[in-house]
């Protein structure tokens, strides 16, 4: 009881705190801390529908709504604290925006369990590709550091984002802060309802004006039926103008042992 009293306060000071900078929403999701393991390859699918985004070209980027995005994640762990994964980008939309969109590499590291550190500490970096007209910056890296938390029932999980635009609209600009955040409760051993918070902030020296960050909210749920299946589902919405309004995320994946 006393995990389920924590878990909705945390809920209303998630909600009442980011109600108030880029989210390209190809894979939406927030990290854990765990790495996949040795000798272990996971296979996911992140799809995604936006119902209500940009209806106009933004800054040379092709509008956002009604479109699918359609992204493949191959990791694997090569030890225990150490993993590498493949993104595969990809838009279906109408008036030419179904396409191979770009691809990203991304190479993680974890703290290893056996120094039972009090929280999960993870550091993910991603370098790649994605199409000028997909995105403002064609060349970019994200630095990920991941802190993770599970409470008895209750999991927390924090990644405050660094991306840093090595080619585009925003190079040359100080890296972009866009934090995440995921809590959710396991209220059987199968079913977490939870949130899960996407920002863009703006630059880390000097924040955008509140009315031209994003801020999204997603209400979710992950299904934890098999230890080889991850499953995770949300809608969002979008708290402000700069973003899209309505999206919604199914994440499938696969683990499969060498």
């Amino acid at each position: 009881m006393k995990n389920i009293k924590v878990f909705f306060t945390l809920l209303i000071i998630l909600y009442s705190t980011f109600s108030v900078c880029a989210q390209e929403n190809y894979e939406i999701q927030v990290y854990g801390s765990q790495t996949v393991s040795k000798n272990t390859t996971m296979l996911e699918l992140h799809s995604n529908f936006t119902f209500n985004g940009s209806k106009e070209p933004v800054n040379g980027v092709l509008p956002t709504n009604h479109v699918f995005h359609e992204t493949i994640e191959i990791t694997h762990g090569f030890t225990e604290w150490f993993e590498v994964g493949f993104y595969f980008f990809n838009s279906i939309g109408d008036h030419h925006r179904t396409t191979y969109v770009g691809s990203h590499i991304r190479p993680r590291l974890m703290l290893p369990e056996k120094y039972h550190f009090p929280v999960g500490l993870s550091l993910s970096t991603e370098f790649g590709y994605q199409k000028r007209e997909y995105s403002e910056d064609d060349w970019s890296v994200e630095i990920r550091p991941i802190i993770d938390k599970t409470i008895g029932g209750l999991y927390v999980s924090l990644n405050p984002v660094l991306e840093i635009a090595l080619h585009g609209l925003n190079a040359g600009q100080a890296p972009e802060f866009t934090p995440n955040v995921k809590l959710n409760y396991a209220v059987t051993k199968t079913i977490s309802p939870g949130l899960e918070y996407y920002g863009g902030l703006g630059p880390v020296n000097h924040f955008d004006a509140p009315a031209n960050q994003q801020h999204q909210l997603f209400f979710t749920v992950d299904l934890n039926f098999s230890a080889d299946w991850e499953f995770n589902a949300g809608y969002g919405i979008g708290l402000t103008d700069a973003g899209d309004k309505s999206i919604f995320k199914i994440i499938l994946g696969r683990r499969f042992k060498h």
